[in-house]
């Protein structure tokens, strides 16, 4: 009886054995076969993430892209359950069924924005009388897109109620420590008013460097460099330009002149348009794939530095020149910017003492042998005519050399 029952003990061992290999190893087969699943409806998702964010697809494309990768999410099945013999952890399966979470919400979000705006900017009038003062290139059609708006923080309680549903606004905050750095004041000053008195100091510190406030075309300008100045040229840039792979000098000119224009150009246009035109000065001095003016090839995507932060920089440095005109008036913003300019960059392009800073620049090129220089920079004439109405045509080399020589303040606008 002893031995009958060794042998059946064993027997039943070594059929539960075989039948723990034949489990495990089909549920190897199955496991693997969800995970694939999984990361291949993750890698669509993250596809078509980046279609909708890169803004070559056609919304409508975009659209039925969701659609699909909605209905592969939706077939994706439920996690397989292991058999009893084997470990019921796994991990694996847990997490890439979360890392497919993830993927769809940064998908839906990214179409979601796309389409948003695609609707938005679809129902804008067309406005070609503003076409000139934006640069646009030949055959537009005259209705200028939008690929950023900011309502601020209550808009969305009165939109609702419009629809008669009633939310409670929360109660205004002072402003963040990134917003007491836009008004240059310490935290604990910004948190009454902003800039209450900006119109009676900034004409003071204008009027004490040579700014004749009532000419509109000199403030005008002025505040073009100073919102280039503070909105793109100041801080993030730092890093992008310190990078290995970032713009030298010259690039950071060159497109520093180009936006100055197309800032001068929005800042015109908002006195009649409003401070929502400054938008088309964002669109372009925050694109990432926009070959830069002078000739150069450098555009934001390329470094390695990451972009983001400068992104938001931009935004929020014209955001708030924006409300500034808001609350106190289009005067009242470009007193703001211009203070900044005549602090920051008194002899930058579009500055008044902009003519003084070429004439000693051309007195020291003179002197020098210009031997190794970029050809253009042979005919002196020339180039203290490029210089005085459009420094960027010079191209970013010449632009470059001239830095590397300390002739002129070219490092920042």
């Amino acid at each position: 009886m002893i031995t009958l029952a060794r042998r059946a003990r064993d027997a039943a061992l070594t059929h539960d054995a075989k039948r723990a290999r034949a489990e495990s190893s089909a549920w190897t087969l199955v496991r693997e076969r969800h995970l694939t699943r999984l990361g291949s409806v993750r890698q669509a998702a993250e596809a078509v993430a980046e279609l909708a964010e890169g803004g070559d697809t056609e919304p409508l494309r975009v659209a039925w892209l969701l659609v699909a990768l909605e209905s592969a999410y939706a077939w994706v099945p439920d996690a397989p359950e292991p058999p009893a013999s084997v470990d019921r952890e796994e991990p694996e399966l847990r997490d890439e069924a979360f890392r497919l979470d993830l993927a769809m919400i940064t998908a839906r979000e990214a179409v979601a924005e796309r389409l948003t705006y695609h609707l938005l900017n679809e129902a804008q009038p067309e406005e070609p009388e503003m076409c000139d003062e934006f640069e646009c290139p030949d055959g537009c059609s005259g209705r200028h897109d939008s690929t950023h708006i900011d309502c601020g923080p209550a808009a969305v309680f009165d939109d609702l109620a419009e629809h008669g549903i009633n939310v409670e606004q929360p109660e205004p905050e002072p402003l963040a420590p990134r917003g007491a750095t836009l008004l240059g004041r310490p935290e604990a000053e910004v948190k009454h008013s902003p800039l209450p008195d900006i119109e009676e100091q900034a004409t003071v510190v204008l009027t004490q460097f040579g700014i004749d406030t009532d000419d509109t075309g000199v403030l005008v300008s002025a505040a073009a460099v100073g919102l280039v100045a503070d909105a793109w040229r100041e801080g993030p840039l730092d890093a992008i330009h310190a990078a290995d792979d970032g713009p030298n000098d010259g690039e950071i000119f060159a497109q520093s002149v180009d936006l100055y224009r197309r800032a001068r150009a929005a800042l015109v246009a908002a006195q009649d348009g409003g401070p929502e035109v400054l938008l088309a000065f964002v669109a372009v001095a925050s694109d990432l794939d926009l070959p830069w003016a002078g000739g150069s090839r450098f555009a934001l995507r390329t470094v390695s530095e990451s972009a983001a932060e400068f992104v938001q920089h931009v935004d929020d440095r014209v955001w708030f020149t924006a409300e500034l005109m808001r609350e106190q008036g289009w005067r009242v913003g470009l007193l703001h910017r211009a203070a900044s300019a005549v602090v920051k960059a008194p002899t930058h392009f579009g500055m008044p003492g902009w003519p003084g800073a070429v004439a000693s620049t051309m007195e020291r090129l003179a002197l020098l042998d210009r031997s190794g220089a970029p050809e253009v920079l042979a005919d002196l004439a020339a180039v203290e005519a490029s210089l005085l109405n459009a420094p960027d045509q010079l191209g970013a080399d010449a632009l470059d050399w001239i830095s590397h020589r300390a002739l002129l303040g070219l490092g920042a606008p």
